[in-house]
């Protein structure tokens, strides 16, 4: 099973995949006028309001709310355990690749989450949108197959990508910090408890999760990064050559890892699958999340999500590697340590007592985001099966937390990072064939900052109600 994941997972991430993703980046930032560049102001003006007021009302959950949950999925364990992976895996450049990854996800996630709050529907009171409906409702019903191929992919993903490799990692983080070799009976134990909690949430719906992760996501994210900044002041002095490091080994790996890794293009690959990993641009399950807010045009919204990829990309995710880099702990070139290399970095600096606080937001980080996909995967599975899909789909992500608990960590990652490849396909298709739809709105919302007049009538038109 391995080796088959390994070969797939080398064809969906091998040069034709990058050049999509990243030239779908590049085709997509030009198309809205570099709007990660020229919106960024805006939407972290938009974002520090959101956070003091943290305001709602109406049908649907806030944008507030729904920032939330989609950084609950984003921001995860993937900024602890996929971060150390690929600085083992690419060297210290990959996290150059990440950025680049990341500041071109930013315009990517801008134009998912624009696109699914102009094509989302309400149903009962709830919006629902997401790739789902932007193909099939964007590019018409001709396009239904994409669609459903879509969701059928989202639905394997929510097991794999947003369950399974969350719960595992944080097993592994919890026998590191009990020094002990993984049990079958703790790690049951464990993945039972999780599974009775995570149920909980799925189970009350869409509003139950965006409180949840409302709560969350500010809260764990505030003390980590606070964590990572006490570690850098406290060697400031090894930041430069940290930065050095990811500089020269983006080009020149092998003048970094002593020749343990010597291809750039691996740099690149690992740094850009990770990036996806833990930021989603580009797989459009985000906007599945954003498009349920209450807001007054579609790229209102969006600017969340810039701010959604610069939070876990750019500022997280660097953290993290920086903490690495300058922990002066030995990396393992070569051979992926996951969370084990970053509890080891942070012990390295702060003593034994950070691996409890750190196992604490891993649970934190791999609940938020449990739940978040959690979200994704009921919508996919509603837009395949119909709106009573919610709870059967609630039920089995409780029985696949307890699976995530016993899995192996190799094929649990490589499951994910392929199913990540098979969402992003129809994914980008739709943005590619809607960026004339993209481009208006865009220009638009530049035009009139207060997002009140959309061509063609009022906003409201484009939410016609149908049912499931």
């Amino acid at each position: 099973m391995t080796k088959f994941l390994t070969r797939v997972h080398s064809l969906l991430w091998g040069a034709p995949a990058l050049v999509l993703i990243l030239g779908v980046g590049i085709f997509l930032t030009v198309r809205t006028g570099f709007a990660q560049v020229t919106l960024f102001p805006r939407a972290l003006r938009d974002f520090l309001r959101k956070l003091r007021g943290k305001d709602g009302g109406g049908e649907g959950v806030s944008p507030f709310q729904a920032l939330c949950t989609a950084l609950a999925a984003t921001v995860g364990t993937g900024n602890l355990v996929g971060v150390a992976g690929a600085i083992c895996l690419g060297g210290p450049g990959a996290i150059f690749w990440m950025w680049i990854c990341g500041l071109l996800g930013m315009v990517t996630k801008f134009a998912e989450v624009t696109l699914a709050v102009r094509y989302r529907t309400r149903v009962k009171g709830e919006y629902l949108g997401g790739p789902m409906y932007m193909i099939s409702r964007g590019m018409g019903e001709k396009w239904r197959w994409l669609a459903s191929l879509y969701s059928f992919f989202g639905v394997a993903a929510a097991f794999g990508v947003g369950n399974a490799t969350q719960v595992n990692a944080v097993i592994t983080g919890i026998n590191a910090v009990l020094s002990r070799e993984a049990s079958l009976s703790r790690n049951l134990l464990l993945g039972l408890i999780l599974a009775v909690l995570i149920g909980a949430v799925l189970l009350g719906g869409a509003k139950r999760i965006g409180r949840a992760a409302e709560f969350l996501v500010p809260f764990v994210s505030g003390a980590y990064i606070l964590l990572c900044m006490a570690v850098l002041a406290a060697r400031h002095e090894a930041v430069p050559g940290a930065f050095g490091a990811i500089f020269r080994g983006a080009f020149s790996p092998r003048a970094v890892t002593g020749g343990m890794l010597g291809s750039a293009f691996q740099a690149l690959k690992v740094g850009c699958s990770r990036g996806v990993f833990t930021n989603e641009a580009g797989m459009g399950t985000a906007s599945i999340a954003h498009a349920s807010a209450n807001t007054s045009h579609p790229a209102e919204q969006g600017l969340m999500g810039i701010m959604e990829v610069f939070l876990d990309t750019i500022l997280i995710c660097t953290l993290t590697a920086l903490v690495i880099l300058v922990s002066g702990i030995p990396i393992p070139y070569g051979e992926d340590l996951g969370g084990k290399l970053t509890m080891d970095a942070f012990t390295a600096v702060c003593g034994g007592w950070v691996s409890l606080f750190l196992a604490a937001a891993l649970c934190c980080f791999a609940f938020a985001t449990v739940l978040g996909w959690g979200l994704y995967g009921a919508r996919c599975a509603q837009f395949l099966f119909g709106g009573n899909a919610w709870n059967a789909f609630a039920l089995l992500q409780t029985v696949t937390v307890v699976l995530g608990a016993v899995l192996n960590t190799e094929t649990v990652w490589l499951l994910a990072e392929t199913v990540n490849g098979l969402m992003a396909i129809p994914n980008l298709i739709a943005l590619a064939a809607l960026s004339p739809e993209l481009r208006r709105l865009t220009i638009e919302f530049k035009e009139k900052p207060d997002g009140t007049a959309v061509s063609g009538g009022n906003y409201a038109d484009f939410h016609q109600r149908q049912p499931l």
